[in-house]
């Protein structure tokens, strides 16, 4: 994780919407609004995506319904959330008491993450802003649909990993539990495609060369290889972890195609038929604007997308050491293995009653 004092610079870009026919409105992700704004060049003569760049943000993939259906924020919008996270992470950064009981500790402990408030936000870096494009607040990634929301097929129902598993639970083994959690990919989909922003290793490495873009993910150490001498995807039967990309440049635009997902690297419930398409445009000295449009006919009501952008930050990204002192994996089947035996649930605690207030007055991520 990046130091602490490192703060998510504001977003800012647009999404230039033009009048087409529905097929084409529904072929590519949004393209971002012309600033003006020349970028570098890179050794190959294309624009210089290379550096360190960060999508840290409170703003999430989805738009948070106690902040209306719109997609744009008002002003007074954007400082209450922005003041109330810095409210947060300020009381996060105080001393605890060293004999606080987990049940003393403070209104910090939001997001439901769990039993005895295994995270606090002293804990986590998620950002502090909310996501601006072209100046504007935003409430949400998706652009494509009116509530800002996944438009899923009704006939689809995915378990709180995205995966779409029936009579499962997710601990009966740890087969069943997210691929963050086994250090075998992101937490959340940091890596992508989609690549979104979580609850905290939010930065990104960009390596350009004329033949590759290889983005190097903070979060489980993943790295991303789009290949730009390619026209036509790897065969079927291989399905490498955030599948195969395929990129090549429109304009001052790279454009990266990804098909080939593995089957247990699931979006949304959607992974053997899913095709991403990304859009990323330098759009100022430290900005990088990016978006998505996303396409799975068996999981979702139509093809969807949307936009944010990356910040340009200093400092360097640093390994993350996913196994090291992991106790967690082998607590969770242990908990599960208990409940089974004494056929007995775990009762939440008052630390989970209070996470799930904050999460139904919408303060959750």
């Amino acid at each position: 994780m990046l130091a602490k004092g490192l703060k998510a610079l504001a977003f800012s870009v647009t999404i230039g919407i033009v009048a087409l026919p529905a097929a084409a409105a529904w072929a590519q992700p949004p393209v971002p609004a012309k600033t003006g704004y020349k970028a570098p060049l890179a050794a190959d003569g294309h624009p210089d995506l290379q550096g360190v760049w960060t999508s840290a943000t409170v703003t999430r993939l989805e738009r948070n319904p106690r902040d209306g259906a719109g997609l744009v924020l008002t002003d007074d919008q954007v400082k209450k959330i922005e003041g109330k996270t810095q409210a947060q992470i300020d009381l996060g950064n105080k001393p605890t008491d060293p004999n606080a009981k987990v049940t003393d500790l403070p209104a910090d402990c939001s997001g439901g993450r769990g039993t005895n408030c295994n995270y606090n936000a002293a804990w986590t870096d998620p950002g502090s802003v909310v996501m601006r494009v072209n100046g504007q607040g935003r409430n949400g990634f998706i652009t494509s649909t009116a509530d800002g929301r996944v438009p899923m097929r009704k006939d689809v129902k995915v378990n709180q990993f995205g995966a779409r598993r029936a009579g499962v639970s997710p601990s009966d083994n740890p087969e069943g539990r997210a691929l963050g959690e086994r250090c075998l990919l992101s937490f959340g989909n940091s890596s992508g495609p989609v690549m979104l922003p979580g609850l905290y290793n939010n930065t990104y490495q960009f390596v350009q060369t004329k033949d590759q873009v290889v983005i190097d993910v903070e979060m489980v150490h993943d790295a991303r290889i789009v290949r730009l001498n390619a026209t036509s995807h790897i065969p079927a039967s291989v399905r490498p972890w955030m599948g195969d990309s395929i990129g090549h440049w429109e304009g001052n635009s790279l454009v990266v195609e990804t098909t080939n997902f593995h089957p247990e690297q699931v979006f949304r419930g959607a992974s053997e038929h899913l095709k991403v398409t990304e859009r990323f445009t330098r759009t100022g000295k430290d900005r990088l604007h990016y978006a998505f449009w996303v396409e799975d006919p068996t999981v979702f009501a139509q093809p969807w997308g949307g936009e944010y952008e990356f910040s340009k930050i200093t400092g360097q990204v640093y390994e993350y050491a996913c196994h090291e002192g992991n106790y967690g994996l082998v607590g969770i089947l242990q908990g599960a293995r208990e409940e089974d035996r004494t056929g007995h649930k775990t009762a939440p605690t008052n630390i989970d009653q209070k996470a799930k207030a904050a999460d139904d007055d919408g303060e959750g991520n």
